[in-house]
């Protein structure tokens, strides 16, 4: 425990879980990643990517150049499911409000770890037409760059929510430019804030678009609507 918050988790839970993600994406699955040069080498990394389905948090993990630690709602940490989260280092959130979980992932950035977040809110579209601030208030608090990550696949045309795609599908993963993010002198905290998560909202809405129309690959229909929480950094709704 640090200042009454739990210890933020081992670098050594990425160890068994990055050869897990790997096989998920390209022995059960068939993933094109994109943009991997945009990922900075070191340092801390916001990877900030759209929401279509549950696989999206495993398939971004499996997918990036650099070890992440994951917002999760934390209803899915019960049981077995719950410890293999645990183990991989994945963080519970609660949608609800949940700011703790974000000063987490802010120790975590401040030592040098990334952090991924799917702060559409909810699994529709994937078009990143709507955020929360969670990702706003960690990228100006910690100062970490965000790579903006378009997921397309996961869930295609009017496919249920809860659909488990079959082994086989081809996926797409892209990571985009990183942009970063800070206080403006004379804005106040809340102006900067919504200035912040509309500077995201809008890189994250744009590369999506480009993903789609570089890998010809379309997003889905929404089947949900959006329903944003205030929880300060929205969790994946599986991993």
């Amino acid at each position: 425990m640090t200042d009454g918050r739990p210890a933020v988790p081992s670098s050594w839970t990425m160890s068994w879980s990055r050869p897990v993600g790997w096989i998920l994406d390209h022995l059960i699955y068939r993933t094109t990643v994109a943009g991997k040069a945009n990922v900075p080498t070191g340092g801390p990394v916001i990877f900030a990517a759209n929401h279509i389905s549950f696989l999206d948090g495993p398939v971004m993990f499996g997918a990036s150049p650099r070890p992440m630690h994951i917002l999760v709602k934390q209803e899915m940490f019960k049981g077995f499911l719950g410890q293999v989260l645990t183990a991989s280092g994945q963080l519970p959130v609660d949608r609800r409000g949940d700011r703790a979980a974000l000063q987490r992932s802010k120790d975590l950035l401040d030592a040098g770890r990334c952090v991924g977040i799917l702060p559409e809110g909810t699994r529709g579209s994937g078009d990143a037409s709507d955020i929360n601030g969670g990702v706003a208030w960690l990228a100006l608090n910690s100062g970490a760059p965000v790579v903006p990550v378009a997921i397309l696949g996961t869930r295609i045309g009017d496919e249920h929510l809860d659909l488990v795609p079959r082994p086989g599908r081809r996926f797409h993963v892209s990571f985009g430019t990183a942009l970063t993010l800070a206080r403006r002198a004379g804005e106040s905290g809340r102006a900067s804030m919504d200035r912040a998560a509309d500077e995201i909202r809008s890189a994250l809405a744009g590369h999506v678009r480009d993903a789609v129309q570089l890998s010809g690959q379309p997003l889905p229909f929404a089947g949900t609507s959006k329903e944003l929480t205030a929880v300060a950094g929205t969790p994946a709704d599986h991993h």
